[in-house]
């Protein structure tokens, strides 16, 4: 395994410290108390061709693999997280579905719109009592013709409300049968399916979480991916790819609090001398950089994995698992370093210590990631 940054990482990582330093700092505490959406972040997102970092070039992405995809994020994660998880949301879940899973003519049609952020994008699987349960899910797609007539709710959606296309899975069997869901791509606009009530969170507050609301809703057989039944199959392999996307997240978070808090150190002065000269504060430091490191090199493992086609559910989980729960304790230690000042807004810690609750819990929970390490290491 080669993990030295190549060149397309180190061009895709000046560009987005650029693009963040001008774009997203001066404002992304003004979207985290508004828990404004900031849409035409990512319409310049997609001009430079992040929206569609793993999309191949001949539907308008950029082409790339995992390693640079994971910079991307990083390098965004450090500034803002909630830019950091809208930005993974849309690559990994929607149109990391529909690349996946999509025909050519669903390709063609709707990955070309969101590689460009024409299209931003959401992805809908969970629901009020079907969490990590989502086979149980109550979200009902029945065959009418030609068309299939959805009727439930989806919650926790990323981009419930702004997106314009959303990948939905539906159940089309039995509760419980994994083989008893498909995956439908349904536009804003079509009739009965609206967004629902606004989730006003703890962080990510600028990455917009919505429901999305299904009234005889009717879809077209022709924006089924694959066959039916196939949905919830498809979506755990999505998640697969979506667990890197998380892990990366959560690595920038704990980087950004942890280069605060390095910073901090050293120009805070406590009894005459900065106060990252106390052993108390550079053990603290030690210890969040050795975690920072054993995170990437785990993110960096699966997605080595995932470029050369290789099955990395273990691995992805491994990642998605321990950068998660670094980055909540990195930001932990970096409101502590800065004491007092670390509990206000006027500093960036506290809202990366904000941020970084959510990726022990999206896309799975840290609860669910060990139970699949589990089952591979006891199969």
């Amino acid at each position: 395994m080669e993990f030295t940054e190549n060149e397309n990482q180190k061009m895709i990582a000046q560009m987005v410290r650029d693009f963040a330093d001008k774009e997203i700092r001066p404002k992304f505490m003004e979207w985290d108390e508004s828990q404004e959406f900031p849409v035409p972040v990512f319409k310049k997102l997609g001009e430079l061709g992040l929206m569609g970092v793993l999309v191949p070039t001949e539907y308008g992405g950029s082409g790339f693999g995992y390693f640079e995809y994971i910079t991307a994020i990083v390098e965004i994660s450090k500034v803002c997280g909630s830019i950091g998880l809208s930005l993974a949301a849309h690559n990994s879940l929607c149109t990391g579905h529909i690349m996946y899973f999509g025909n050519e003519e669903q390709k063609k049609k709707y990955l070309t719109k969101l590689a460009t952020a024409e299209f931003i994008g959401a992805w809908g699987l969970t629901e009020t009592n079907t969490g990590s349960d989502s086979a149980r899910m109550l979200t009902i797609a029945e065959k009418d013709g030609d068309y299939y007539v959805l009727n439930g709710a989806k919650n926790f959606i990323t981009h419930g409300k702004s997106g314009d296309v959303a990948v939905v899975i539906a159940r089309t069997g039995a509760k419980g049968d994994s083989r008893g869901m498909t995956a439908f791509i349904i536009e804003r606009g079509t009739p009965g399916f609206s967004a629902g009530k606004k989730e006003n969170k703890l962080g990510m507050r600028a990455s917009e979480t919505t429901e999305l609301i299904f009234q005889d809703c009717r879809v077209h057989k022709s924006q089924v991916m694959g066959q039916e039944g196939e949905g919830f199959i498809q979506a755990m392999k999505v998640l697969d790819g979506g667990r890197i996307s998380i892990a990366a997240l959560g690595l920038g978070i704990a980087k950004g609090a942890y280069e605060a808090a390095l910073k901090y150190s050293k120009e805070r002065q406590q009894f005459g001398q900065p106060i990252s000269n106390f052993q108390a504060i550079s053990f603290k430091l030690a210890d969040m950089a050795t975690q920072i490191e054993a995170a990437e090199l785990l993110i960096y493992q699966a997605a080595d994995m995932k470029n050369r086609g290789e099955r990395m559910t273990k691995e992805g989980a491994m990642a998605k698992y321990y950068s998660s729960e670094v980055a909540v304790r990195v930001s932990t230690e970096a409101v502590q370093i800065f004491g007092g000042y670390g509990y206000t807004k006027d500093f960036p810690v506290e809202k990366f210590y904000r941020d970084s609750k959510l990726c022990t819990i999206g896309e799975g929970t840290s609860e669910i990631q060990k139970l699949v390490i589990s089952k591979s290491i006891l199969a």
